[in-house]
């Protein structure tokens, strides 16, 4: 390689070549995936001097079928002539430093856009440029750096997982190996002085070890990896100490067998980590579950609307089947993938993909689940259902999560690695102490104390707190993104309410016509523009019109949120929406209303007069008792003397508010240290509901689905929003007990650990023990509270 050579790519510098650990680098770019590779024992990645950055030879070829078409369709999730998107499960995925590599993919391939890790589930989904890349080469890349996916064609049409069993084998050798070496060890224990028993203690005693070796390399490997890749990061994470311990009991059985001067500890070591390892394996089983639960029941409740012999009908989007012709209206998701009817389709691909500019698409075209129609209605065949693990996938999505302040998972964090430094200091302390007062007893009490106080108990609190409510909540049809959403909602001082299609029920609201009186022609015209629609007050109006039309779809739609539409058909402009955006100057009309104007023809407007939703005073008067109450409506205040009222004297009203206006709204009020949270319609709140710390998205019986919003409420029970509230603040009180009691059982534990009344083995059992009464402490108090939601 020559002097102007970049080590990471090959390329020429140029000049001013940055150096590093000597080696150069064209860019901080090389040099920050040099960084990444290296500091994850990935450099072998460099290994060939002559080309550094190529696929090593023993896996060249290996892939080759994945440039069959057949293949590679059934293995994509989305694909089009720009982008692709794949999930792959990687099954040696087991730490930070993984994570760290994987979603950095971008930075070793320029045709990667985004790679993100789901840790639980040990799966990768990238997302990739298909000019700059292809499957073949991103799975060459990562097998590579040492993570070779698990790909199985059989199952590409299932996505099934290869589920791992590396645990249970752990549990089964670590069992099999600590009953023999107790019965080995009888003869120790009861000091018998038999000439057979004499005669083969040696024999016994290296049987023990022998039986050991497996347990502490195989069945505790898990926790020396971890420590070790801590340490190396220089973080002391709770796995250091319980390391330590195990090396510590190890090595002094191992010392004494060697200079044979006693049999040692293989039995506490094994019961050891047999007990560590079954608290380990109930831990991952109950937040199995619990995942399970919350993936099977959390459908949202979202309807679309299909075609059936030209009747439309909403249904839940759970029992769309394939063959099914689907409505998608302007500003809708796609929820399956399907074949492209008729209409303009003009695909917004940004909540896949992240790209924002939308995809022109023709009939007969193929349209990927996950897209947002921007064009007005389309019509679509299905071809393909779909799981809601998919929707919730794209819903929580790292893209739209926000940043959020101090949570409860940082300050689980913060406590543990303190605890971690405190333990080390307390069990060196104590092994000092014990050397010179009682030196048998030494051991005995720094490996009891390294593993009573190890804060497990502390770290399960709050993911099982608020797995469990997340689970609670979705069969009480509130969808929660993710536990910070809970967290958030503990905090918020300040909720904002939109008012149609929030407050307002779209299925009751009473309509009257004042104006010029339509053809039959303009009627049909007119229902077919609302038709591609998906805003409440234009979907009311649609349900209104009592008139048979062609359904036609424009040949030019634009929807301007919070204002109105404009669209041509049949060489007809139609112009519908608020007074000030169809320029109406009618006067001593101030109440919510749709006009039309029709080839630049005022013809009047569709006044609403509004039906709230069951139990909205209700509501407001508990939330009142607590919070700052706003109703933040893009309406004019027509009906405001109604409102004030309906709805406690404390209410705060802002009208005729513009998406942006909104929006700055919430942020003037953040400004001034509010919590804030937003309660809209997912459609023209999109913004607020981003820039809110908590955006909730009522859905009623229209596929709005944002990845702006933080929750998502079935309108059915927006009466429960208080109740959801109270379980939200309750959560985390009882995290905050749960941590008391966590904290006061390693006080106790401590206490014997360090006056030598606690041996390593019964440490051992009540280490996972305490693990587990956290776990059902936490999970009969969250089930208690939540039996006040009828």
């Amino acid at each position: 390689m020559n002097l102007n050579s970049c080590y990471h790519c090959g390329a020429d510098c140029g000049k001013n070549p940055i150096h590093f650990n000597e080696k150069d680098f064209c860019c901080n770019g090389c040099k920050t995936v040099y960084e990444i590779l290296n500091a994850n024992e990935l450099s072998c990645y460099y290994d060939l001097e002559s080309s550094p950055g190529t696929i090593p030879k023993e896996i060249q070829g290996k892939y080759n079928y994945l440039e069959n078409e057949e293949i590679i369709e059934k293995l994509l999730e989305f694909n089009d002539s720009e982008t692709s998107v794949v999930e792959f499960y990687i099954p040696s995925i087991h730490c930070s430093s993984c994570i760290w590599v994987l979603e950095n993919l971008n930075k070793i391939n320029n045709g990667v856009l985004t790679s993100m890790v789901n840790f639980p589930m040990k799966t990768i989904r990238i997302t990739f440029k298909n000019k700059e890349t292809n499957l073949k080469q991103l799975v060459e890349l990562i097998t590579s750096i040492g993570y070779e996916p698990y790909i199985s064609l059989e199952d590409a049409d299932s996505k099934r997982i290869k589920i791992d069993k590396t645990l249970i084998y752990q549990v089964s050798i670590a069992a099999f190996a600590f009953g023999n070496i107790m019965l080995l060890s009888f003869p120790e224990y009861f000091a018998v002085n038999e000439f057979w028993l004499e005669k083969y203690k040696p024999l016994f005693r290296w049987l023990m070890f022998f039986m050991a070796v497996p347990v502490v390399f195989y069945s505790a490997k898990d926790y020396f990896i971890s420590a070790y890749k801590g340490i190396k990061h220089r973080i002391l994470n709770i796995d250091v100490p319980i390391a330590l311990g195990i090396s510590v009991l190890f090595i002094r059985s191992s010392i004494e067998i060697i200079l044979d001067i006693g049999s040692g500890f293989f039995d506490s070591l094994a019961g050891l980590i047999l007990f560590l390892l079954l608290g380990k394996f109930f831990q991952q089983k109950t937040y199995n579950f619990l995942s399970f639960e919350r993936d099977y029941k959390s459908y949202f409740p979202i309807a679309v609307t299909i075609i059936v012999e030209g009747v439309e009908k909403s249904i839940s989007v759970n029992d769309v089947v394939k063959g099914n012709r689907l409505l998608i209206r302007n500003e809708e998701l796609i929820p399956v993938d399907g074949i492209l009817i008729n209409g303009n389709a003009a695909i917004d691909y940004s909540f896949v993909t992240g790209e924002s500019v939308a995809v022109i698409k023709q009939s007969g075209d193929k349209l990927f689940a996950g897209g947002k129609q921007t064009a007005g209605a389309i019509e679509m065949e299905v071809i393909s259902t779909i799981s809601q693990s998919y929707l919730t996938q794209l819903w929580s999505n790292d893209v739209f999560n926000k940043t959020n302040d101090v949570t409860i998972k940082n300050i689980t964090d913060t406590i543990s690695k303190y605890f971690t430094f405190a333990i080390l200091f307390i069990g060196i302390s104590a092994g000092i102490f014990w050397y010179f007062y009682n030196a048998s007893m030494a051991i005995n009490v720094v490996t009891a104390v390294l593993i009573i106080a190890c804060p497990c108990a502390l770290a399960l609190s709050a993911p099982f707190a608020i797995g469990n409510m997340l689970r609670i909540f979705g069969y009480k049809k509130f969808y929660l993104k993710n536990a910070e959403t809970i967290e958030n909602m503990a905090k918020i001082d300040t909720i904002i309410f939109d008012k149609t299609g929030t407050i307002t029920s779209s299925d009751k609201t009473q309509l009257s016509y004042k104006g010029e009186e339509f053809s039959n022609e303009e009627l049909s015209l007119i229902k077919s523009v609302l038709r591609a629609s998906n805003h409440p007050l234009s979907r009311s109006l649609y349900e209104y019109i009592d008139v048979e039309t062609s359904i036609e779809n424009p040949t030019s739609f634009q929807e301007i949120l919070g204002k109105g539409i404009v669209a041509i058909i049949n060489n007809t402009e139609i112009k519908l929406g608020s007074a000030s955006f169809v320029g109406s100057d009618v006067v001593g009309i101030n109440e919510t209303a749709i006009y039309i104007k029709i080839n630049n023809r005022l013809k009047g407007g569709y006044i609403f007069k509004n039906n709230y939703r069951a139990g909205t005073k209700e509501v407001f008067e508990n939330l009142s008792k607590k919070y700052n109450l706003v109703i933040l409506s893009g309406d004019n205040d027509g009906e405001k003397k109604f409102l004030k009222e309906l709805l406690p004297i404390n209410t705060q009203f802002q009208f005729n508010q513009k998406p942006e206006s909104k929006l700055e709204y919430i942020k003037a009020l953040q400004n001034k240290g509010n919590k804030v949270m937003m309660i809209g319609d997912g459609l023209n709140d999109a913004g607020a509901l981003a820039q809110s710390n908590v955006g909730i998205a009522i859905s009623e019986d229209v596929n709005v689905f944002s990845p702006a919003c933080d929750a998502i409420l079935d309108a059915k029970f927006f009466n429960k929003l208080p109740k959801f509230l109270t379980l939200a603040n309750k959560t985390i009180v009882i995290i905050k007990a749960s941590f008391v009691f966590s904290f006061l059982y390693n006080i106790v534990g401590m206490y014997f650990a360090l006056t030598g009344q606690l041996t390593p083995v019964i440490a051992a059992i009540l280490m996972p023990l305490s693990s587990i009464s956290i776990v059902i402490f936490v999970t009969i108090l969250t089930n208690w509270i939540s039996k006040k939601i009828e």
